[in-house]
């Protein structure tokens, strides 16, 4: 659970991490946050000595692919975050990080054939009327919202094919993405555009830490994704978007009409409803391996000498 709430937590709270760097563009900020990271997951399997994975991974051509396109998928999702909360839109990007359990629902069904059950079908009715009010309540499509969270759960789907764990994913897209980011910022530095030092080194300190505060998050939800049941790790997930919702509403003051209300409304009790589902499956599925679970065989007392 400490695990859990640490990682949800940083995520939570990254909304204030990037404003501190706001007069930065948002793809020069993207970029030392992927070079960062490089060293930083490079330290991590030089601790744990995991790299028996990394020539195997090489000899697959198509999982090769895939992990470019995990690679890609995570870079819009990283940039667009970025640049959303130095615009203002803290808000909306919550929205787009509630929605996501639902859009990720969907795929399953379009893409993987999955069945739905009862309530789950309720839970995307309604995420798809609170869609349809948000883009009334902001007067068009919540493009920010949708395109996080459709990048996200595009993410999680690719990775899905992957079959690399946390790190070792996290590595491998870091591999790939490391040269593209590296690349521009020699370009911003050759035009003298370059932010890395303008703000003195408390700024550039920040850059170099982005790629701790990138990695420490996604261990320690590796940490407790393999130590907690599913249907805990699935309720933890709404700690990042509500804590971002309430640092829009509350440090970065956005507005709030009652159209937006009634969207966010809509999201929340979608998620419930999916909670309900989700831990009364849970419930039942505990049950029925008990039912089918043979008893212990039971041992003589031993014999007093």
């Amino acid at each position: 659970m400490a695990f859990g709430f640490a990682a949800f937590g940083m995520w939570g709270l990254l909304p204030l991490y990037w404003r501190l760097l706001e007069d930065l563009g948002a793809f020069e900020i993207l970029a030392h946050r992927i070079v960062w990271s490089l060293p930083t997951v490079l330290i991590i399997l030089a601790v744990v000595r995991s790299w028996a994975w990394i020539p195997q991974l090489l000899r697959q051509p198509k999982r090769l692919a895939m992990v470019a396109l995990s690679a890609s998928l995570i870079s819009v999702n990283w940039g667009l975050f970025i640049w959303a909360i130095a615009n203002d839109r803290v808000l909306e990007s919550s929205l787009g990080y509630f929605i996501n359990p639902l859009l990720s629902i969907a795929a399953g069904v379009l893409l993987l054939g999955e069945r739905l059950r009862r309530l789950q079908w309720v839970a995307v009715g309604i995420g798809m009327t609170s869609v349809l009010v948000m883009s009334l309540a902001y007067g068009q499509v919540p493009w920010i919202a949708l395109t996080l969270s459709l990048s996200f759960a595009a993410y999680g789907l690719v990775k899905k094919q992957t079959g690399l764990d946390g790190v070792q994913g996290f590595s491998a897209d870091t591999a790939f993405q490391f040269l593209p980011a590296i690349g521009y910022l020699v370009y911003l530095t050759a035009r003298g555009d370059s932010g890395f030092t303008a703000d003195g080194p408390g700024q550039a300190l920040l850059l170099v830490a982005s790629g701790v505060a990138t990695a420490l998050p996604l261990i320690f939800f590796g940490a407790a994704a393999v130590r907690l049941p599913l249907s805990t790790v699935g309720l933890m997930q709404y700690i990042a978007p509500t804590m971002m919702f309430l640092l829009g509403l509350t440090v970065f003051q956005e507005e709030m009409p009652p159209e937006r209300w009634a969207g966010f409304l809509l999201i929340w009790a979608a998620l419930c409803v999916l909670t309900v589902d989700a831990l009364r499956t849970a419930r039942r599925t505990r049950r029925t391996v008990a039912a089918h679970t043979p008893a212990p065989a039971e041992t003589a007392a031993p014999v007093p000498r």
